[in-house]
């Protein structure tokens, strides 16, 4: 999963992600365990909603790095 973030559409951050779900064009979102849940909590809500499936990362580091960016990240999401 984490692989397949360099490589594809993807949207990163809350905001961006949360954007992403809302409007139908987020396929799976992957969170990251370490970030606090009160960041969180709305998108994986969203989620449950709108039944795309969220994947965990074991850390924002990881997850950013996955990315392609230099920062951490709690939230991406890949697109359709």
């Amino acid at each position: 999963m984490l692989d397949d973030l360099k490589h594809c559409k993807k949207a990163v951050g809350v905001k961006q992600s949360t954007k992403a779900v809302e409007n139908g064009v987020a396929s799976n979102v992957i969170i990251a365990r370490d970030c606090e849940q009160r960041v969180v909590r709305g998108i994986i809500e969203l989620c449950e909603a709108k039944a795309i499936p969220v994947t965990y990362v074991d850390s924002m580091k990881q997850l950013g790095k996955a990315c392609g960016i230099d920062v951490d990240a709690a939230v991406a999401c890949i697109l359709k």
